[in-house]
């Protein structure tokens, strides 16, 4: 592990989205519990709870129940209702008296910034630390606080199987919500665009249904005559992502909003070719060109363009799949833990051991 550090780790609350016994994904929160839990951090957690309302007073009231039980509250922010609860459980746990992480998250959180900002400006301002993954969101909220520190979205790439595609083939992937933020119906219009020159072209789709989209997006690949070259997936399980991702040589990413996506970082780990759209965050983790290539959101025939240069040109394909790999690398939990350990522990020296 890199960094140094002295002396014991203080116990943490992390408070945001505990969810995967609901809808089968595991989020990043539970990961990074999990993290540093086996770092030596004793790690409680809010919310499992699915209901909202209940979700809510379940945060409060750990972040108030639990006094004696942590030191360091982090809070995840997003934006829409849940900037209300990270408000109310960033309360609760000052009162309670404890240091203040706020761990900001979300490709819709300037917009709602601009809009609010005021309310956001006293939640970030109040706090002792903010942490955000992309430098797009740290750029983008500065000037609330302009000390917010870079803590990006991990993974492990030993759990992801890694290959060059010398010469990729039109199998393509997309793993993500189904959300019109996400625009899942793109990747089969990329789909009719590609099989024009491509016949044998397939995709195929993964992940939990949001807000109807995955039924349109079916809808749609029936009425558009491809319905036999989509294979919806379901819910992929955090285990088996690297090895579905691996079956395919192209990833689609066709997000319409989007900040430091995980799922990217997965697919660039198995070496896939990416391609993306330029959508909020993605052109600070994508160098198009060097691990990727991006265009503009909602154009099916820019990005099915994107996906043939990389079907016509081999030393391309190799070129971003390795690529693709070694940016991933950049991501690993060896990395990144180390820093929420020493922020943890700069906090802690700070508040001393009266709480």
């Amino acid at each position: 592990m890199n960094g140094t550090l002295i002396g014991p780790l203080p116990p943490v609350l992390l408070v945001g989205n505990f969810l995967s016994g609901w809808d089968g994904r595991r989020t990043y929160a539970e990961d990074l519990a999990e993290r540093l839990a086996a770092a030596g951090v004793t790690v409680r957690s809010s919310s499992r709870i699915f209901f909202r309302p209940a979700r809510l007073a379940d945060m409060v009231l750990a972040a108030l129940g639990a006094r004696g039980q942590y030191r360091i509250a982090v809070v995840d922010v997003y934006s829409g209702q849940a900037f209300l609860w990270a408000d109310a459980a960033a309360r609760a746990a000052q009162a309670a008296g404890k240091k203040l992480v706020l761990a900001l998250h979300g490709g819709r959180l300037p917009e709602f910034a601009e809009k609010h900002s005021a309310r956001v400006a006293t939640l970030l301002q109040r706090a002792d630390a903010v942490v955000a993954p992309s430098a797009y969101l740290r750029n983008a909220l500065s000037r609330f606080r302009p000390d917010i520190r870079l803590l990006p979205n991990a993974i492990d790439p030993a759990a992801y199987p890694f290959r060059v595609r010398r010469a990729a083939v039109p199998k393509l992937v997309w793993l993500r919500s189904f959300h019109e933020m996400y625009d899942p119906e793109l990747a089969v219009r990329v789909l009719v665009e590609l099989r024009r020159t491509h016949p044998a072209a397939t995709l195929a789709m993964y992940g939990v249904d949001k807000d109807g989209s995955l039924g349109r997006t079916r809808a749609q690949a029936e009425r558009l005559g491809v319905a036999e070259a989509v294979r919806f997936g379901g819910v992929v399980p955090k285990e088996r992502v690297g090895e579905v991702l691996a079956e395919a040589d192209i990833f689609l990413n066709t997000t319409r909003v989007d900040n430091m996506p995980v799922s990217v970082i997965e697919a660039m780990a198995c070496g896939l070719c990416v391609v993306s759209t330029n959508a909020g965050g993605v052109p600070y983790l994508v160098n198009h060109g060097a691990d990727g290539l991006l265009v503009k959101p909602e154009n099916a025939a820019e990005m099915a363009d994107a996906v043939r240069s990389i079907l016509a040109n081999a030393e391309l394909s190799a070129r971003l799949s390795a690529g693709a790999r070694a940016r991933a690398e950049q991501f690993s939990w060896h990395r990144v833990l180390p820093q929420w350990l020493n922020l943890f522990q700069s906090l802690d020296s700070i508040q001393g051991r009266a709480a």
